[in-house]
Protein backbone atom coordinates (compact mmCIF):
# COMPACT_ATOMS: atom_id res chain seq x y z
CA UNK A 1 0.00 0.00 0.00
CA UNK A 2 2.93 2.44 0.07
CA UNK A 3 2.19 3.23 -3.63
CA UNK A 4 -1.32 3.68 -3.33
CA UNK A 5 -1.89 6.81 -5.43
CA UNK A 6 -4.75 8.50 -3.93
CA UNK A 7 -3.46 9.62 -0.18
CA UNK A 8 -7.03 11.15 0.50
CA UNK A 9 -8.94 8.17 0.34
CA UNK A 10 -6.56 5.87 1.45
CA UNK A 11 -6.69 7.65 4.88
CA UNK A 12 -10.64 7.96 4.41
CA UNK A 13 -10.75 4.17 3.59
CA UNK A 14 -8.65 3.55 7.11
CA UNK A 15 -10.54 5.29 9.12
CA UNK A 16 -14.08 3.71 8.13
CA UNK A 17 -12.68 -0.01 8.86
CA UNK A 18 -10.55 1.19 11.78
CA UNK A 19 -7.38 0.18 10.72
CA UNK A 20 -4.46 2.14 10.15
CA UNK A 21 -2.99 -0.30 7.27
CA UNK A 22 -4.08 -2.99 6.08
CA UNK A 23 -1.35 -5.39 7.29
CA UNK A 24 -1.80 -4.15 10.72
CA UNK A 25 -3.06 -7.89 11.64
CA UNK A 26 -0.36 -9.63 10.23
CA UNK A 27 2.00 -11.07 12.53
CA UNK A 28 5.71 -9.59 12.86
CA UNK A 29 7.51 -12.41 11.72
CA UNK A 30 5.31 -13.08 8.50
CA UNK A 31 6.59 -9.49 7.59
CA UNK A 32 9.49 -9.56 5.16
CA UNK A 33 11.39 -6.00 5.10
CA UNK A 34 14.70 -6.77 3.37
CA UNK A 35 14.96 -5.08 0.85
CA UNK A 36 16.20 -7.46 -2.36
CA UNK A 37 18.33 -5.01 -3.87
CA UNK A 38 20.04 -3.43 -1.55
CA UNK A 39 21.79 -0.77 -2.24
CA UNK A 40 20.08 0.31 -5.32
CA UNK A 41 21.72 -0.59 -8.35
CA UNK A 42 21.55 0.90 -12.20
CA UNK A 43 20.20 -1.05 -14.72
CA UNK A 44 23.40 -2.65 -16.02
CA UNK A 45 24.44 -3.64 -12.50
CA UNK A 46 20.79 -5.17 -11.66
CA UNK A 47 21.56 -7.26 -15.15
CA UNK A 48 24.42 -8.57 -14.16
CA UNK A 49 22.63 -9.63 -10.62
CA UNK A 50 19.89 -11.38 -12.07
CA UNK A 51 22.18 -13.15 -14.97
CA UNK A 52 24.32 -14.04 -11.83
CA UNK A 53 21.38 -15.97 -10.14
CA UNK A 54 20.53 -17.62 -13.67
CA UNK A 55 23.90 -19.11 -14.37
CA UNK A 56 23.60 -21.42 -10.85
CA UNK A 57 20.83 -23.11 -12.93
CA UNK A 58 21.91 -26.31 -14.15
CA UNK A 59 20.66 -27.93 -17.27
CA UNK A 60 18.84 -31.47 -16.74
CA UNK A 61 18.53 -34.68 -18.72
CA UNK A 62 14.71 -34.71 -17.85
CA UNK A 63 12.10 -38.21 -18.54
CA UNK A 64 9.28 -36.99 -16.90
CA UNK A 65 6.13 -37.06 -18.47
CA UNK A 66 2.63 -37.50 -17.05
CA UNK A 67 0.40 -35.11 -19.08
CA UNK A 68 3.36 -32.15 -19.36
CA UNK A 69 5.83 -33.37 -22.21
CA UNK A 70 8.45 -31.87 -23.45
CA UNK A 71 8.72 -32.09 -27.53
CA UNK A 72 10.30 -30.12 -30.20
CA UNK A 73 8.46 -27.17 -31.24
CA UNK A 74 9.73 -25.51 -34.86
CA UNK A 75 10.61 -21.48 -34.33
CA UNK A 76 8.56 -20.96 -36.92
CA UNK A 77 5.15 -21.88 -34.55
CA UNK A 78 5.95 -19.08 -32.07
CA UNK A 79 6.56 -16.51 -34.47
CA UNK A 80 3.41 -16.63 -36.45
CA UNK A 81 1.03 -17.42 -33.06
CA UNK A 82 3.23 -14.73 -31.77
CA UNK A 83 1.73 -12.34 -34.30
CA UNK A 84 0.47 -8.56 -33.21
CA UNK A 85 -2.98 -9.74 -35.22
CA UNK A 86 -3.80 -12.88 -32.77
CA UNK A 87 -1.82 -11.78 -29.52
CA UNK A 88 -4.46 -8.58 -29.31
CA UNK A 89 -7.65 -10.75 -30.24
CA UNK A 90 -6.80 -14.24 -28.17
CA UNK A 91 -9.89 -13.73 -27.17
CA UNK A 92 -12.77 -11.95 -28.83
CA UNK A 93 -15.61 -10.37 -27.06
CA UNK A 94 -17.09 -9.30 -30.30
CA UNK A 95 -16.14 -11.83 -32.10
CA UNK A 96 -17.44 -11.83 -35.51
CA UNK A 97 -15.03 -8.33 -35.92
CA UNK A 98 -11.69 -10.88 -35.15
CA UNK A 99 -12.79 -12.78 -38.49
CA UNK A 100 -8.30 -14.06 -38.64
CA UNK A 101 -8.35 -15.29 -35.04
CA UNK A 102 -12.00 -17.14 -35.33
CA UNK A 103 -10.94 -18.48 -38.70
CA UNK A 104 -7.52 -19.91 -36.53
CA UNK A 105 -9.69 -21.32 -33.82
CA UNK A 106 -11.90 -22.99 -36.46
CA UNK A 107 -8.77 -24.51 -38.75
CA UNK A 108 -7.94 -26.14 -34.75
CA UNK A 109 -10.96 -27.58 -34.55
CA UNK A 110 -11.34 -28.98 -38.15
CA UNK A 111 -7.65 -30.35 -37.65
CA UNK A 112 -8.19 -31.93 -34.10
CA UNK A 113 -11.68 -33.52 -35.32
CA UNK A 114 -9.76 -35.43 -38.30
CA UNK A 115 -7.08 -36.58 -35.83
CA UNK A 116 -9.34 -37.95 -33.08
CA UNK A 117 -12.20 -38.83 -35.54
CA UNK A 118 -14.81 -37.03 -33.77
CA UNK A 119 -17.23 -34.21 -35.47
CA UNK A 120 -17.44 -31.46 -33.24
CA UNK A 121 -14.31 -30.09 -31.32
CA UNK A 122 -14.48 -26.77 -29.28
CA UNK A 123 -12.14 -24.44 -28.54
CA UNK A 124 -11.06 -25.14 -25.88
CA UNK A 125 -10.64 -26.18 -21.83
CA UNK A 126 -7.47 -25.52 -19.51
CA UNK A 127 -6.28 -28.56 -19.75
CA UNK A 128 -7.12 -32.32 -19.57
CA UNK A 129 -8.33 -32.67 -16.12
CA UNK A 130 -10.52 -29.18 -16.19
CA UNK A 131 -12.12 -31.31 -19.00
CA UNK A 132 -12.18 -34.47 -17.21
CA UNK A 133 -14.78 -32.56 -14.90
CA UNK A 134 -16.71 -31.05 -17.74
CA UNK A 135 -17.83 -34.30 -18.90
CA UNK A 136 -18.28 -35.95 -15.87
CA UNK A 137 -20.66 -32.66 -15.46
CA UNK A 138 -21.45 -33.14 -18.58
CA UNK A 139 -22.62 -36.79 -18.19
CA UNK A 140 -25.07 -35.83 -15.22
CA UNK A 141 -26.70 -33.60 -17.06
CA UNK A 142 -26.89 -35.53 -20.28
CA UNK A 143 -28.81 -38.85 -18.09
CA UNK A 144 -29.31 -37.57 -14.66
CA UNK A 145 -27.38 -40.11 -12.90
CA UNK A 146 -24.65 -39.76 -10.35
CA UNK A 147 -22.51 -42.71 -10.58
CA UNK A 148 -19.00 -42.03 -13.05
CA UNK A 149 -16.63 -44.91 -13.35
CA UNK A 150 -13.13 -44.61 -13.78
CA UNK A 151 -9.94 -46.70 -14.30
CA UNK A 152 -7.72 -47.30 -11.16
CA UNK A 153 -4.58 -46.62 -13.44
CA UNK A 154 -5.43 -43.23 -14.19
CA UNK A 155 -3.61 -40.14 -13.21
CA UNK A 156 -3.93 -38.93 -9.67
CA UNK A 157 -3.67 -35.14 -10.37
CA UNK A 158 -6.67 -36.01 -12.92
CA UNK A 159 -8.52 -37.68 -10.50
CA UNK A 160 -8.53 -34.82 -7.54
CA UNK A 161 -9.61 -32.37 -10.05
CA UNK A 162 -12.63 -34.45 -10.90
CA UNK A 163 -13.40 -34.85 -7.58
CA UNK A 164 -13.26 -31.32 -6.90
CA UNK A 165 -15.63 -30.82 -9.57
CA UNK A 166 -18.21 -33.19 -8.82
CA UNK A 167 -18.26 -33.77 -4.69
CA UNK A 168 -20.39 -30.86 -4.36
CA UNK A 169 -23.41 -31.91 -6.52
CA UNK A 170 -23.83 -35.53 -5.41
CA UNK A 171 -21.57 -37.64 -7.83
CA UNK A 172 -19.95 -40.56 -6.79
CA UNK A 173 -16.76 -41.55 -8.49
CA UNK A 174 -15.94 -45.02 -8.19
CA UNK A 175 -12.47 -47.09 -9.87
CA UNK A 176 -12.48 -50.32 -11.82
CA UNK A 177 -9.60 -52.43 -11.04
CA UNK A 178 -6.96 -53.76 -13.44
CA UNK A 179 -5.71 -56.89 -14.46
CA UNK A 180 -2.29 -57.38 -11.86
CA UNK A 181 0.27 -58.20 -15.30
CA UNK A 182 -0.89 -55.88 -17.64
CA UNK A 183 -2.64 -53.10 -16.41
CA UNK A 184 -5.41 -53.46 -18.51
CA UNK A 185 -8.60 -52.51 -17.37
CA UNK A 186 -11.05 -55.72 -15.88
CA UNK A 187 -13.93 -55.69 -18.05
CA UNK A 188 -15.61 -58.21 -15.55
CA UNK A 189 -15.45 -55.97 -12.71
CA UNK A 190 -16.37 -53.45 -15.06
CA UNK A 191 -19.44 -54.89 -16.26
CA UNK A 192 -20.71 -55.84 -12.81
CA UNK A 193 -19.82 -51.91 -11.59
CA UNK A 194 -22.00 -50.72 -14.68
CA UNK A 195 -25.93 -50.30 -14.16
CA UNK A 196 -28.14 -47.82 -14.90
CA UNK A 197 -26.98 -45.61 -12.08
CA UNK A 198 -23.93 -44.79 -14.03
CA UNK A 199 -23.85 -41.94 -15.94
CA UNK A 200 -20.59 -42.46 -18.06
CA UNK A 201 -17.40 -44.86 -18.27
CA UNK A 202 -13.99 -43.16 -18.59
CA UNK A 203 -11.20 -44.81 -20.09
CA UNK A 204 -7.29 -43.28 -20.42
CA UNK A 205 -6.10 -44.48 -24.35
CA UNK A 206 -2.63 -45.00 -23.97
CA UNK A 207 -3.58 -44.61 -20.30
CA UNK A 208 -1.32 -42.43 -17.46
CA UNK A 209 0.89 -45.74 -17.43
CA UNK A 210 1.79 -45.14 -20.81
CA UNK A 211 -0.17 -48.46 -22.71
CA UNK A 212 -2.74 -48.83 -24.50
CA UNK A 213 -6.13 -50.14 -23.54
CA UNK A 214 -6.61 -52.85 -25.38
CA UNK A 215 -10.08 -54.02 -24.53
CA UNK A 216 -11.53 -50.42 -25.28
CA UNK A 217 -14.18 -51.87 -27.64
CA UNK A 218 -15.37 -54.83 -25.10
CA UNK A 219 -15.53 -50.97 -22.65
CA UNK A 220 -17.23 -49.17 -25.11
CA UNK A 221 -20.18 -52.29 -25.29
CA UNK A 222 -20.61 -52.10 -21.65
CA UNK A 223 -21.04 -48.59 -21.76
CA UNK A 224 -23.73 -48.61 -24.33
CA UNK A 225 -25.65 -51.62 -22.67
CA UNK A 226 -25.88 -49.79 -19.58
CA UNK A 227 -27.12 -46.29 -21.35
CA UNK A 228 -23.78 -44.56 -20.08
CA UNK A 229 -21.92 -42.43 -21.71
CA UNK A 230 -18.30 -43.04 -23.06
CA UNK A 231 -15.42 -40.63 -22.39
CA UNK A 232 -12.13 -41.11 -23.47
CA UNK A 233 -8.90 -39.45 -22.35
CA UNK A 234 -6.20 -39.60 -25.03
CA UNK A 235 -2.95 -37.71 -26.39
CA UNK A 236 -3.50 -37.03 -29.81
CA UNK A 237 -0.43 -37.74 -30.87
CA UNK A 238 -0.96 -41.32 -30.35
CA UNK A 239 -4.05 -41.14 -32.69
CA UNK A 240 -0.69 -41.06 -35.63
CA UNK A 241 -0.23 -44.87 -34.76
CA UNK A 242 -3.88 -46.40 -33.54
CA UNK A 243 -7.50 -45.14 -34.54
CA UNK A 244 -9.39 -42.87 -32.73
CA UNK A 245 -11.64 -42.61 -30.25
CA UNK A 246 -14.83 -41.76 -32.78
CA UNK A 247 -14.04 -45.01 -34.34
CA UNK A 248 -14.71 -46.95 -31.50
CA UNK A 249 -17.92 -45.62 -30.19
CA UNK A 250 -16.76 -42.31 -27.47
CA UNK A 251 -19.70 -40.12 -26.58
CA UNK A 252 -16.84 -37.69 -25.36
CA UNK A 253 -13.03 -37.14 -25.65
CA UNK A 254 -11.19 -34.93 -23.60
CA UNK A 255 -7.42 -35.01 -23.23
CA UNK A 256 -4.05 -32.73 -23.61
CA UNK A 257 -2.76 -31.03 -26.71
CA UNK A 258 -0.90 -28.35 -25.41
CA UNK A 259 2.66 -30.33 -26.53
CA UNK A 260 1.51 -29.92 -30.19
CA UNK A 261 3.20 -26.50 -30.66
CA UNK A 262 3.16 -25.42 -27.09
CA UNK A 263 6.69 -25.49 -24.71
CA UNK A 264 5.93 -26.77 -21.12
CA UNK A 265 6.44 -23.47 -19.53
CA UNK A 266 7.02 -24.61 -16.35
CA UNK A 267 3.94 -26.50 -16.50
CA UNK A 268 1.55 -24.64 -18.18
CA UNK A 269 -0.51 -22.93 -19.55
CA UNK A 270 -1.99 -25.95 -21.03
CA UNK A 271 -4.85 -26.43 -23.40
CA UNK A 272 -7.82 -29.01 -22.93
CA UNK A 273 -9.44 -30.64 -25.46
CA UNK A 274 -13.06 -31.60 -25.78
CA UNK A 275 -15.41 -33.33 -28.54
CA UNK A 276 -18.22 -35.09 -28.99
CA UNK A 277 -20.13 -37.07 -31.13
CA UNK A 278 -23.04 -35.02 -33.45
CA UNK A 279 -25.95 -35.09 -31.35
CA UNK A 280 -27.78 -32.36 -30.23
CA UNK A 281 -28.16 -33.12 -26.47
CA UNK A 282 -24.66 -33.01 -26.52
CA UNK A 283 -24.06 -30.35 -28.29
CA UNK A 284 -26.17 -27.60 -26.46
CA UNK A 285 -24.55 -28.74 -23.33
CA UNK A 286 -21.33 -28.99 -24.21
CA UNK A 287 -19.19 -26.52 -22.44
CA UNK A 288 -16.42 -24.42 -23.65
CA UNK A 289 -16.80 -22.56 -27.23
CA UNK A 290 -17.24 -23.63 -31.02
CA UNK A 291 -16.68 -21.84 -33.93
CA UNK A 292 -18.62 -22.07 -37.30
CA UNK A 293 -18.19 -21.42 -40.81
CA UNK A 294 -20.88 -19.43 -42.32
CA UNK A 295 -21.68 -16.90 -45.40
CA UNK A 296 -22.30 -13.06 -45.01
CA UNK A 297 -24.63 -11.29 -46.88
CA UNK A 298 -22.49 -11.22 -49.85
CA UNK A 299 -21.49 -14.81 -49.79
CA UNK A 300 -17.98 -14.10 -49.04
CA UNK A 301 -16.93 -16.91 -46.19
CA UNK A 302 -17.65 -15.81 -42.15
CA UNK A 303 -16.84 -17.29 -39.42
CA UNK A 304 -18.86 -16.67 -36.33
CA UNK A 305 -19.13 -18.13 -32.51
CA UNK A 306 -21.77 -20.66 -32.75
CA UNK A 307 -21.83 -21.87 -29.33
CA UNK A 308 -20.46 -19.88 -26.76
CA UNK A 309 -21.38 -21.46 -23.02
CA UNK A 310 -19.78 -19.33 -20.87
CA UNK A 311 -21.62 -17.38 -17.95
CA UNK A 312 -20.14 -13.73 -18.87
CA UNK A 313 -21.89 -14.95 -22.34
CA UNK A 314 -24.87 -13.42 -21.30
CA UNK A 315 -26.12 -17.25 -20.23
CA UNK A 316 -25.74 -16.53 -16.88
CA UNK A 317 -27.73 -18.76 -14.47
CA UNK A 318 -27.89 -21.16 -17.86
CA UNK A 319 -24.66 -21.55 -18.16
CA UNK A 320 -23.54 -24.96 -18.57
CA UNK A 321 -19.90 -24.24 -17.54
CA UNK A 322 -17.99 -21.82 -15.36
CA UNK A 323 -14.80 -22.08 -17.54
CA UNK A 324 -13.44 -18.32 -18.34
CA UNK A 325 -9.88 -18.08 -19.58
CA UNK A 326 -10.16 -19.09 -23.00
CA UNK A 327 -7.25 -21.22 -24.40
CA UNK A 328 -7.08 -19.27 -27.90
CA UNK A 329 -3.36 -18.69 -28.12
CA UNK A 330 -1.99 -22.03 -27.72
CA UNK A 331 -4.78 -23.65 -29.85
CA UNK A 332 -3.58 -21.27 -32.58
CA UNK A 333 -0.22 -22.54 -31.82
CA UNK A 334 -1.63 -26.08 -32.18
CA UNK A 335 -2.84 -25.31 -35.88
CA UNK A 336 0.11 -24.20 -36.95
CA UNK A 337 2.43 -27.00 -35.40
CA UNK A 338 -0.29 -29.52 -37.47
CA UNK A 339 -0.43 -27.95 -40.69
CA UNK A 340 3.56 -27.50 -40.39
CA UNK A 341 3.54 -31.62 -39.87
CA UNK A 342 0.64 -32.53 -42.53
CA UNK A 343 -0.61 -36.19 -42.58
CA UNK A 344 2.85 -37.65 -43.18
CA UNK A 345 4.79 -35.92 -40.53
CA UNK A 346 1.97 -36.37 -37.85
CA UNK A 347 2.39 -40.54 -38.47
CA UNK A 348 6.07 -40.22 -38.92
CA UNK A 349 6.80 -38.33 -35.58
CA UNK A 350 3.69 -40.77 -33.95
CA UNK A 351 6.02 -43.64 -34.47
CA UNK A 352 9.62 -42.51 -33.51
CA UNK A 353 7.53 -41.70 -30.11
CA UNK A 354 6.60 -45.06 -30.40
CA UNK A 355 9.88 -46.40 -31.21
CA UNK A 356 12.12 -44.35 -28.95
CA UNK A 357 10.32 -45.57 -26.26
CA UNK A 358 10.38 -48.97 -27.15
CA UNK A 359 14.07 -48.83 -27.28
CA UNK A 360 14.62 -47.53 -23.83
CA UNK A 361 12.08 -50.49 -22.83
CA UNK A 362 14.32 -52.92 -24.19
CA UNK A 363 17.36 -51.35 -22.97
CA UNK A 364 16.21 -50.92 -19.10
CA UNK A 365 14.96 -54.62 -19.32
CA UNK A 366 18.31 -55.63 -20.25
CA UNK A 367 19.70 -54.42 -16.45
CA UNK A 368 19.69 -57.30 -14.17
CA UNK A 369 17.00 -56.09 -11.33
CA UNK A 370 15.00 -53.83 -13.30
CA UNK A 371 11.83 -54.60 -15.02
CA UNK A 372 10.64 -52.82 -17.68
CA UNK A 373 7.46 -52.11 -18.70
CA UNK A 374 5.77 -52.99 -15.45
CA UNK A 375 3.30 -53.86 -17.06
CA UNK A 376 2.55 -56.39 -19.68
CA UNK A 377 1.15 -54.41 -22.50
CA UNK A 378 1.72 -52.42 -25.58
CA UNK A 379 3.14 -48.88 -24.62
CA UNK A 380 3.49 -45.60 -26.76
CA UNK A 381 5.32 -42.98 -25.11
CA UNK A 382 5.49 -43.21 -21.82
CA UNK A 383 6.62 -46.58 -19.53
CA UNK A 384 6.75 -47.97 -15.85
CA UNK A 385 9.79 -49.25 -15.00
CA UNK A 386 10.30 -50.95 -11.86
CA UNK A 387 13.58 -50.64 -9.75
CA UNK A 388 15.90 -52.90 -7.41
CA UNK A 389 15.89 -50.25 -5.20
CA UNK A 390 13.75 -47.26 -3.77
CA UNK A 391 12.66 -45.03 -6.26
CA UNK A 392 14.30 -42.05 -3.93
CA UNK A 393 17.59 -43.32 -3.95
CA UNK A 394 17.52 -44.29 -7.41
CA UNK A 395 16.36 -40.22 -8.27
CA UNK A 396 19.34 -39.15 -6.38
CA UNK A 397 21.98 -41.35 -8.27
CA UNK A 398 20.42 -39.95 -11.57
CA UNK A 399 20.31 -36.39 -10.15
CA UNK A 400 24.11 -36.45 -9.55
CA UNK A 401 24.74 -37.00 -13.20
CA UNK A 402 22.60 -34.54 -14.12
CA UNK A 403 19.42 -36.95 -14.98
CA UNK A 404 15.88 -36.62 -13.86
CA UNK A 405 14.24 -39.92 -13.83
CA UNK A 406 10.45 -40.63 -13.95
CA UNK A 407 7.69 -39.74 -11.93
CA UNK A 408 7.61 -41.85 -8.42
CA UNK A 409 3.88 -43.94 -8.93
CA UNK A 410 5.00 -46.43 -5.80
CA UNK A 411 8.11 -46.74 -3.54
CA UNK A 412 10.03 -49.04 -6.46
CA UNK A 413 8.09 -47.56 -9.52
CA UNK A 414 8.28 -44.83 -11.60
CA UNK A 415 7.09 -43.62 -14.78
CA UNK A 416 9.37 -42.76 -17.78
CA UNK A 417 8.68 -40.73 -20.61
CA UNK A 418 10.12 -40.32 -24.38
CA UNK A 419 9.72 -37.49 -26.58
CA UNK A 420 11.43 -36.41 -30.08
CA UNK A 421 13.79 -33.97 -27.97
CA UNK A 422 15.76 -37.11 -26.77
CA UNK A 423 18.47 -38.43 -28.68
CA UNK A 424 18.96 -42.14 -28.71
CA UNK A 425 22.36 -40.73 -27.13
CA UNK A 426 20.15 -39.70 -23.88
CA UNK A 427 18.63 -42.82 -23.75
CA UNK A 428 21.97 -44.75 -23.81
CA UNK A 429 23.05 -42.56 -21.05
CA UNK A 430 19.81 -42.93 -18.76
CA UNK A 431 20.54 -47.05 -19.28
CA UNK A 432 24.06 -46.76 -18.68
CA UNK A 433 23.59 -44.57 -15.07
CA UNK A 434 20.52 -47.13 -14.17
CA UNK A 435 23.03 -49.59 -14.82
CA UNK A 436 25.62 -48.43 -12.48
CA UNK A 437 23.07 -48.35 -9.78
Amino acid sequence: MDFFPNKPEKDEMYEIIGHEDLFSDVPERYIFNKDIFNPPMTEQETLAHVEGILSKNVEILSFKGGGVYDHYVPAHVQSIAGRNEFYTSYTPYQPEVSQGMLQAIYEYQSLMSRIIDMPVVNSSMYDWSTALGEAALMCKRVNKRNIFLVPDTMSPERFAVLKAYTENIGMDIQKVPHDGPTGQMDIAQLSKMADDTCSGIYVENPSYLGFFEEGIDEISSVANDCGALFVVGVDPLSCGIVKGPGSYGADIVVGEASHLGNSINFGGPLLGLFAIREDKKLLRTMPGRLVGLTSDLDGNPSYVMTLQTREQHIRRDKATSNICTNESLCALSVAVYLSSLGRSGFSKLANALYSNASYAINGIAGIEGYESPAFDSVHFREFTVKHPRDVAQVENVLNSNGISGGITIDDDLSLYCITDKHTKEDIDRLIDVLEGI
